[in-house]
């Protein structure tokens, strides 16, 4: 009897945390990976989600400064998976900031597990694209040049005065991880509420961050990866 007693708390302890979800008095849980076991909890304050705790693997790790809209169209996002192909997966995290008419704002945190979640830094993608997109607007076209290929876009039939001064990018930053790649789209505007396109980024992990890959801008919502297939033409070197 003793042996068999033994032998019961044994299993117990070894089978219990595996099965019991971390529930934190005060907090709604926002967004989960039950098969991952990962569950991210925040308070509704102001009308915003804010003093956000990530529940990973046991342990309860604080982010009080994040925030994320209410709204459940604009819950957060979870991915676990492997973006950087070590074999090892990655916790990928999606905040929407910012919504409005036409407007999506989009942050981004990465993180790998060494005895402890380890934040990787994500480049900007408006420092990107500032960095390696050229532009030029006038009443005549819109310009974009990524790489070697330019795209050329009718302005015509648009009154000059609703034109912005030069194109303008970011009123959506929309984040999501494709087939084990973490991608970022990021509208392209030439006047108020008039989309021509989406600059794409997929991101690679380099020198100790995740950088730029490929850079693609599109036209052609059929070849867009948000919505379908797309061939990255543009590589950054």
């Amino acid at each position: 009897m003793k042996k068999y007693i033994i032998l019961l708390l044994a299993l117990v302890l070894f089978v219990i945390p595996e099965k019991v979800e971390a529930k934190i008095e005060g907090y709604d849980v926002v967004a989960k990976l039950p098969k991952e076991n990962i569950t991210l909890y925040a308070k509704k304050m102001d009308g915003l989600y804010k003093d956000f705790k990530i529940y990973l693997k046991g342990w309860v790790y604080s982010r009080p400064f994040w925030m994320n809209d209410t709204n459940p169209t604009y819950a957060p996002e979870l991915f676990y998976k492997d973006i950087n192909q070590d074999g090892k997966k990655e916790l990928i995290i999606v905040l929407t900031t910012g919504t409005g008419s036409g407007v999506r704002d989009e942050e981004v945190y990465v993180y790998r597990y060494t005895n402890g979640l380890v934040e990787v830094l994500v480049d900007n993608p408006l420092a990107i694209i500032y960095k390696n997109v050229k532009t030029k607007l006038t009443t005549e076209k819109a310009e974009m040049i990524v790489g070697d290929k330019i795209t050329i876009v009718d302005t015509k039939n648009i009154k000059p005065s609703h034109l912005f001064e030069d194109i303008a990018f970011g009123s959506i930053i929309d984040y999501e991880v494709i087939n084990n790649n973490l991608m970022v789209r990021v509208s392209v505007t030439i006047a108020p509420s008039m989309v021509i396109g989406d600059i794409i980024i997929v991101y690679e992990y380099r020198d100790k961050m995740y950088q730029a890959k490929t850079i693609d801008f599109l036209t052609d919502i059929s070849k867009n990866p948000f919505y379908g297939p797309v061939k990255h033409s543009a590589i950054l070197n």
